[in-house]
């Protein structure tokens, strides 16, 4: 499991006092009015940040950081992620889980058959959508599931497991 969780990426400079503009990759934007320590990556590069600011812009937020104060500071930040420990992440309800931990789950109908792994997780204003990438005769072929009961019958994060409801069970539902 992942030892860090992405939460945000800076977007840009907001201001001219060092502050930046971070688009939420959380479920929950308010976690950002507790963040004190995280850090800021970027490729290989990770450093340890205090957040001595927040604030919101319709669903941006906006964060100052300790040690940057113009906006040529902010503008170095620009694409950067910012992660928080595991420790420190929200908690998850029943039935809940962080993207990073279904990546690259195997996934596999009722009757045990592989249908493929997981390699992406597409959020529409409905549900979430697994990407499954199927590998069948040598030809990569990719599986859009729903994240619906309808169609997923169980996540095992712990295992990686997925199962899902076969089509030919779907065709009934």
């Amino acid at each position: 499991m992942e030892e860090h969780l992405r939460v945000g990426v800076i977007t840009a400079p907001h201001g001219i006092k060092g502050e930046v503009k971070v688009y939420p990759t959380t479920d929950d934007i308010m976690r950002f009015k507790d963040l004190k320590e995280c850090y800021l990556s970027s490729g290989d590069k990770r450093i340890q940040a205090r957040c001595i600011s927040c604030k919101f812009l319709n669903q941006m937020v906006i964060l100052g950081f300790e040690g940057y104060h113009t906006i040529e500071q902010a503008e170095q930040l620009r694409q950067w992620d910012i992660l928080v420990d595991r420790e420190h992440a929200v908690r998850l309800q029943e039935g809940e889980f962080f993207l990073c931990d279904i990546m690259g789950a195997e996934v596999c109908d009722q009757h045990g058959n592989a249908a493929g792994i997981i390699t992406e997780v597409l959020e529409t204003p409905a549900n979430q959508v697994f990407v499954v990438e199927k590998n069948e005769n040598g030809k990569k072929k990719e599986l859009l599931i729903p994240v619906v009961k309808e169609w997923i019958e169980e996540i095992d994060v712990e295992h990686k497991k997925v199962k899902v409801i076969s089509y030919y069970d779907t065709e009934e539902v």
